[in-house]
């Protein structure tokens, strides 16, 4: 497994060069990082190059870095990260690129390089707000269309912002404010004095 990670490595250092601001090695995977600006040349790439050929991009995902491992976040805020595959070569790797502005998260599409990108790229643009310059189709896709907000931003409030409800009088389902009163749910504990000793 080292050999094939080591092979993989020299061959995305030879590939890529100066585009890879970042490659980490852990626990028998690779994790590169590139820049936005580089980021849809990176991908093609990986794609074309003779040495890498990753044909597959297996899965594609948004990330809300503002609160990370419980510590406030230096840098950029949202990340999109992919899961290539390989087949020819056996081989995985994980590539990652921030958005630049967190006011207004957006990062190249790569569905012109793998078509599986297409619904992915709509999952992270409904579910965090990142905007995918040139995707052709981008909507919402699990959330409906009235829709307020990115669930899985990590600003985002728990209870939502509107809930709907059928209502009998106009026979359809409306959207109201959410009713749910916003509470603090702490832990009770109780303490004994003398917890497990004789009293």
């Amino acid at each position: 497994m080292t050999q094939k990670l080591d092979n993989l490595q020299a061959a995305l250092g030879a590939a890529l060069g100066d585009t890879v601001k970042s490659l980490v090695r852990d626990r028998g995977e690779i994790t590169i990082t590139v820049g936005a600006d580089r980021y849809l040349a990176a991908a093609k790439t990986l794609r074309d190059h003779p040495t890498l050929k990753f044909e597959q991009l297996m899965d594609l995902c948004g990330l809300d870095y503002s609160d990370y491992r419980n510590e406030p976040c230096e840098g950029p805020r949202y990340c999109v990260v992919s899961h290539l595959l390989s087949i020819a070569n056996n081989w995985r790797v994980r590539l990652k690129v921030f958005a630049p502005d967190d006011d207004l998260p957006a990062v190249a599409s790569v569905t012109e390089i793998w078509s599986s990108a297409n619904w992915f790229e709509r999952e992270a643009f409904d579910l965090f707000g990142i905007i995918f310059e040139g995707h052709i189709d981008l909507r919402r896709i699990l959330t409906d269309y009235g829709f307020i907000g990115h669930p899985m931003r990590k600003d985002f409030p728990t209870t939502g912002n509107v809930e709907m409800r059928y209502d009998p009088e106009k026979k359809r389902v409306i959207y109201q404010p959410v009713t749910i009163e916003p509470r603090e749910v702490v832990p009770r504990v109780v303490r004994e004095d003398q917890y497990g000793g004789k009293h």
